[in-house]
């Protein structure tokens, strides 16, 4: 079996359709979750062997400086700039809906970085605003990333 492609995953966005009804403690505590799953993304990827997982601190300043002006999910190929920083095949990109404590929508695309050509885009849905049901919606979408060969070769 042929080594597994390199990929970059740039952190979880998270869109939240209530934010201006959100106090400081809701913001934090969805600030983690953001980052627990984006970590989690990365690991269960690594842990898999779907992808070699680079590591995106050398980018980490052309990322601040891209996610201060958008959203890395609607960047119309900002996300392949930094896949080609980190010298990698491929680049995930993750982010969450929040439409309501209740309901929540995580969705991961994962690109080629020298076409831009995007080899996976799923979408889950999650009930519940808790760290299980967010890195229960992340074991999906992997789950399913695992299950098309077309996006990991």
């Amino acid at each position: 079996m042929a080594a597994p492609r390199s990929i970059a995953v740039i952190d979880c966005t998270l869109i939240d359709d209530n934010a201006s009804y959100n106090d400081a403690d809701t913001n934090r505590t969805q600030q983690a979750r953001i980052s627990l799953i984006s970590d989690d993304l990365r690991a269960r990827l690594r842990d898999r062997q779907l992808f070699r997982v680079v590591d995106n601190a050398p980018a980490s300043a052309m990322i601040t400086q891209l996610t201060a002006a958008q959203n890395m999910n609607a960047c119309n190929g900002c996300e392949r700039q930094v896949g080609r920083k980190l010298g990698v095949e491929r680049v995930g990109v993750c982010w969450v809906q929040k439409v309501s404590n209740l309901i929540i929508n995580i969705n991961l695309r994962v690109e080629e970085v020298e076409s831009g050509k995007t080899v996976f885009e799923r979408s889950v849905d999650i009930r519940g605003n808790t760290d299980l049901s967010w890195r229960r919606g992340v074991k999906a979408l992997v789950d399913r990333l695992a299950d098309d060969p077309d996006a990991t070769r």
